[in-house]
């Protein structure tokens, strides 16, 4: 049988019920030793018999597109193909089911988009003859400069908000300025492909493994249940794998031409440009606020950029909707159509850039006001959703600011900017709220139960995110078993359908699953041993109804159980607005000498549901603040204004943070449980902790100096023209 929950209301919490105490508790990643030694494989790796190479060749511009030389390419040494497939892809993938990526010969829509695929007997031969490739381009290449379109799209109004600025007691008017960014995943974009008859399997790194098959089908033209998917372990994504690839489409088309199999990976530079990147933005912030510092009017608008005929629009916006009650409020993105590589997710799309820059606006405002950062965003959290008027499914954010505030020291700062100095470094610190929607999807589960112990399978991916580990001790929770005896099977389109790893909804959404299988198990048990299955305890691989202990083997009868969990998103989100809170501390030290910023500590403080694992969520959070030192100081994407390539397209220039740059991290957990986040009463965690973490350092550079920098990221030059 299946168990299948539509989450149309407030969930009961099970979990007090439950003896073995894995929920909540620290527990290594059961994956980790494969890690660390090389035995986990990933999509480059251990590759078939008879495996060929295939490298992308790429356009060097936007245009009508010629590849003049694929004659003599064909005829070099090795060469086994030069693909020009009509299927070939054009345009990376979002993650929607169905619905393959944007293709179409003849044409490039960006620099550096894929136009051929050279497959050859090595690498070395199919990456010589890529790079030999001459593409002859022509024709209009498009618009470049964001600034130089038309855009589309209009902000919502509510109320008047030119009029509560001109009648505020206090105002803030400032535009802040993002860069493009990168997603930058550790393992680089790769498939393998080889096909049996009329099926075909892929071996990739992906985050949606249901509905990149999908995506896959369709650009093959072939049914769903002939493309087999694999990604048992993925070495990063943010994003940037919720969509079927280049390499991947290639790579199948190619070893189906051939009929052997093939590897196609993307170097670094093509990764850069292939990739989605994060939309540069454009961010115009008005606050009106009374003498005491409370909102009347809010306006957050933003201008994005994405290619012409695509559906995504980085929703800056996301959160400012719903963080902060004002009666008068104007707030929407704006798109500009370009010919710049495709837009798309970047971990937080939306709140990342947008809770960020409007963070920084809030701290504008409460030094305008002479009003403590923190005092001013307690007096202005909305009762209810403020544009819809929807009551929050649970709301912590003054939980997390007030209790972060006193783990990072905060009371009796001084709020003056430049009152603390050590030889050439300004001193000061700053704080942030941090808002991210929460939302739960559809995702399956299957659980077996044998002598051995219990097998836990789904599609779901663990793109470094501690998947396996969590799922582990959902079910050896809810089943009475150590961890040790459980064993969790991931990444294989011929299992369950999982969520997917996406949105920060993965935990929740295929945790939840895999909950439903083991209560299905539960009950299962409960029927053989005669009693109600609330009446039954398991613990340590035992039944326990009343005075009554049995071994689970010995309920098996010699054979197997099997448990299926079916969970999918129903009329709660109708009903409430869903999301996780937190704030964010940062102490920072700014050179007079140099502008160099150095983060010397952080906390982030975070609500974000039931902790199924503090090791695992620690860790997000470590990297989500990571991201946000990051975003404050170091990461931007160079676009070429005369035809959109990148110019810092590999890790060299593209700076992202290292051990160097990270001071300490301090990570403290709200307690919360949200009945109507599902049974396991989880949220997402690894997004919201990018989500202001970046304006709490901003904010400390002013307090540290005086410096408003609203050009990102505070690169040393940016600091020394406000110092100067």
């Amino acid at each position: 049988m299946t168990i299948t929950l539509t989450t149309d209301g407030p969930a009961e919490d099970r979990m007090p019920e439950m003896k073995q105490g894995l929920v909540g508790v620290a527990t290594p990643r059961p994956d980790g030793p494969l890690k660390v030694t090389g035995r986990a494989v990933y999509a480059a790796e251990d590759l078939p018999e008879d495996c060929a190479f295939g490298v992308l060749v790429r356009a060097p511009a936007p245009g009508t597109i010629t590849l003049a030389n694929a004659d003599e390419l064909a005829a070099f040494d090795g060469v086994l193909s030069v693909l020009q497939d009509p299927a070939m892809i054009r345009r990376t993938a979002q993650g929607g089911a169905g619905k393959a990526p944007r293709q179409g010969p003849g044409t490039a829509d960006f620099a550096g988009q894929a136009i051929a695929l050279i497959v050859a007997e090595s690498f070395e031969a199919a990456r010589h003859a890529a790079r030999t490739a001459r593409v002859i381009v022509t024709g209009d290449p498009g618009l470049i400069d964001p600034a130089a379109a038309n855009p589309e799209g209009e902000p919502k109004a509510q109320g008047d908000l030119d009029s509560a600025m001109r009648e505020a007691e206090h105002t803030v008017d400032v535009t802040y300025r993002t860069p493009s960014m990168a997603s930058a995943a550790m393992e680089p974009h790769a498939a393998v492909a080889w096909w049996q008859g009329e099926n075909v399997t892929v071996r990739s790194s992906l985050q949606m493994l249901k509905d990149n098959r999908a995506e896959l089908a369709d650009c093959l033209g072939i049914p769903q249940d002939r493309v087999r998917l694999l990604a048992p372990f993925v070495g990063g994504g943010f994003g940037s794998k919720l969509g079927i690839a280049p390499e991947a489409v290639a790579a199948a088309l190619a070893a189906r031409r051939l009929g052997r199999p093939v590897c196609v990976v993307q170097e670094r530079r093509q990764v850069f440009e292939l990739v989605n990147r994060r939309s540069e933005s454009h961010q115009r912030i008005r606050l009106a606020a009374d003498a005491g510092g409370r909102l009347l009017g809010l306006g957050h608008e933003a201008l994005v950029s994405n290619l012409p005929g695509e559906d995504h629009i980085e929703p800056v916006t996301q959160a400012s909707r719903f963080a902060y009650a004002a009666p008068h409020r104007v707030v929407g993105e704006r798109v500009a159509r370009v010919s710049l590589p495709t837009a798309g997710s970047v971990r937080a799309p939306g709140e990342a850039i947008g809770v960020t820059a409007f963070e920084c606006a809030m701290d504008e405002l409460a030094s305008a006001t002479g009003i403590d950062p923190i005092t001013l965003r307690l007096r202005n959290i909305p009762d209810r959703h403020p544009q819809n008027g929807k009551p929050f499914s649970s709301h912590r954010l003054e939980q997390a600011l007030t209790e972060g505030a006193e783990r990072f020291g905060w009371a009796g700062r001084n709020p003056a900017p430049r009152q603390r100095r050590e030889g050439e470094w300004w001193i000061g610190t700053g704080v942030a709220a941090a808002f991210r929607v929460n939302t739960l999807t559809e995702a399956e589960a299957r659980i077996t139960l044998t002598s051995e112990g219990a097998l836990v399978e789904t599609d779901m991916t663990d793109i470094g995110t501690g998947t396996y580990a969590i799922l582990t001790q959902i079910a050896g929770e809810a089943l009475g078993l150590p961890v040790d005896l459980v064993t969790v099977r991931l990444g294989d389109t011929d299992l369950p359908p999982g969520s997917g790893s996406g949105g920060s909804f993965g935990a929740a959404t295929t945790g939840n699953a895999v909950w439903l299988a083991a209560l299905d198990l539960r009950q299962q048990l409960a029927s053989r041993l005669g009693c109600e299955e609330g009446d039954l305890s398991l613990q340590d691989g035992e039944a326990r109804v009343a005075n009554m202990r049995r071994p689970l083997v010995a309920l098996l009868n010699e054979g197997s159980l099997t448990g299926h969990g079916h969970i999918r998103g129903g009329e709660a989100l109708k009903q409430v607005r869903q999301a996780t809170y937190g704030a964010h501390f940062a102490e920072v030290a700014v050179s007079d000498v140099t502008g160099e910023v150095r983060v010397r500590r952080m906390l982030g403080s975070f609500a974000a549901g039931r902790i199924l694992n503090p090791l695992t969520a620690r860790s997000q959070c470590h990297g989500g603040m990571t991201w946000g030192i990051g975003m404050a100081l170091t990461e931007g994407m160079v676009l070429d204004r005369r035809d959109g390539h990148v110019v810092n397209r590999d890790l060299a220039e593209y700076h992202v943070p290292v051990n160097a740059d990270v001071p300490p991290l301090t990570v403290h957990f709200v307690d919360e449980r949200d009945p109507w986040a599902g049974p396991l009463m989880v949220k997402g965690i690894g997004e919201l902790a990018i989500c202001g973490a970046g304006a709490a350092v901003l904010n400390a550079i002013h307090h540290a100096c005086g410096v408003r920098v609203r050009e990102w990221p505070a690169t040393p030059d940016r600091v020394l023209v406000g110092l100067a």
